[in-house]
C-alpha cells in the first residue's frame, strides 16, 4: 500500500483547499504541519486571515494553480461542477490534480462535462479528519494509476494510511460496507427484532473488536471457509434485500430529530452536553487507534499471509 516519493513523478508540494468548514480546517493542518504550501479558498477569508501562519486565506483563485486543488463545497453535484468550471477554466491545461472530498456523489457524474476528466481523484477523509489515519483515494472513470499514486505519497507524507482504488463506485470502500451493515441494522430497528442499543453493542463489543483484531475477510480464512460458506448459504437469501434507503433515518430528519444537536436522534441526549460528547468520542477514538497500532497491528505484521488475486 506504501508509495515511496522516489516512484512518484512530480510529487505535490503546495495545496490548494476550497471550502473551510471543520473538515476543511482539519485536512488543511495535516498539509501545514507536514510543510506542504497550503492555501484556502474561502469566502470567509478576510476573517480567517492570521488564524494559521502557515495558511494563506484568499477569497478568489489564486493566480498559479497549486499541485493538488481539493473542494470542500457542500455535497451537491451542481455545486461541486460549477466549481470545476470555474478551476478549469482558470487553469486550462496546466499539471494538477483535481480532487474532490465527497463522501457518496458518483465520480462518474461528476465528471462528465471536464475538459480534462483524467485530472479527477476523489480523497475521503473521516471526521475528524487530523487524527483519523486512515483516507480513501479513488481515481475518477479517466483517471490513471500514477494520478492515486501521486496523491496517496502526498498524503503519506502527512501522516495519513491511503487507501487506494483505480476505479470509481460509489461510497468507495468504507461507506459501502459501512452502509450495507446500516440498512440491515435499520431493518431490524423498524421491525422490533432489535434496538439501537442492541445494535450498538453487538457493534461494539462483538464486531468491532473482532475486525480490529483480524479484519473482515482474513478472519473467513482463519475460520474456515467451509463454515463461512454454509453460513452465507442459510442467512444471505434471509437478509433485507432493497435499492431504496430505510424510511426511518429520514421520518426522524424530518421531525426535526437530527441526532445529537438536537437533543434527539435515535438516543435522546437531552441534558448532555454535545461538544462534550463529540469531544470524548473523538479523544477516546485517538486512544484506540494509538492503542491498536501499537500492541495490535505491529505485533501481528509478521503473521499478515499475502495478497491472492482472486477469480470466482
Amino acid at each position: 500500500m506504501t508509495t515511496t516519493t522516489s516512484e512518484v513523478e512530480a510529487p505535490v508540494r503546495s495545496v490548494l483547499i476550497c471550502g473551510y468548514g471543520l473538515m476543511g480546517r482539519g485536512i488543511g493542518n495535516t498539509f501545514a504541519g507536514a510543510g506542504f504550501d497550503v492555501k484556502v479558498r474561502s469566502s470567509r477569508a478576510d476573517a480567517l486571515k492570521g488564524t494559521r501562519p502557515d495558511i494563506v486565506f484568499l477569497r478568489e483563485l489564486p493566480e498559479t494553480p497549486p499541485d493538488l486543488i481539493l473542494e470542500l463545497v457542500p455535497e451537491d453535484i451542481e455545486t461541486k461542477r460549477a466549481l470545476f468550471r470555474e478551476i478549469e477554466a482558470r487553469y486550462g491545461d496546466a499539471d494538477f490534480l483535481l480532487a474532490t472530498g465527497t463522501s457518496g456523489l458518483d465520480l462518474n457524474v461528476l465528471a462528465e462535462g471536464l475538459k480534462r476528466p483524467e485530472r479527477l481523484i476523489a480523497i475521503h477523509y473521516y471526521m475528524p479528519a487530523e487524527s483519523i489515519p486512515l483516507v480513501e483515494v479513488a481515481a475518477g472513470p479517466a483517471t490513471p494509476r500514477a494520478a492515486v499514486e501521486r496523491a496517496a505519497e502526498a498524503l503519506e507524507r502527512t501522516g495519513k494510511l491511503p487507501l487506494k482504488m483505480y476505479k470509481p463506485v460509489v461510497g468507495f470502500i468504507v461507506n459501502r460496507l459501512q452502509h450495507a451493515i446500516l440498512h440491515e441494522a435499520y431493518w431490524m430497528i423498524t421491525q422490533g427484532i432489535a434496538t439501537a442499543e442492541d445494535v450498538d453493542f453487538a457493534a461494539a463489543r462483538m464486531l468491532g473488536p473482532r475486525m480490529c483484531a483480524s479484519g473482515l475477510i482474513l478472519q473467513k480464512d482463519i475460520s474456515g471457509l467451509k463454515v463461512n460458506r454454509d453460513a452465507q448459504r442459510a442467512i444471505v437469501p434471509h437478509l433485507f434485500h432493497n435499492n431504496e434507503p430505510n424510511p426511518l433515518p429520514g421520518a426522524l430528519f424530518a421531525r426535526g430529530e437530527t441526532g445529537l444537536a438536537a437533543g434527539k436522534g435515535f438516543y435522546d441526549w437531552a441534558g448532555l452536553d454535545a461538544a462534550e460528547v463529540r469531544k470524548t468520542a473523538a479523544r477516546e477514538l485517538e486512544k484506540l487507534l494509538a492503542f491498536l497500532n501499537e500492541q495490535t497491528f505491529k505485533n501481528t505484521a509478521h503473521l499478515q499471509p499475502k495478497p491472492r488475486e482472486l477469480k470466482p
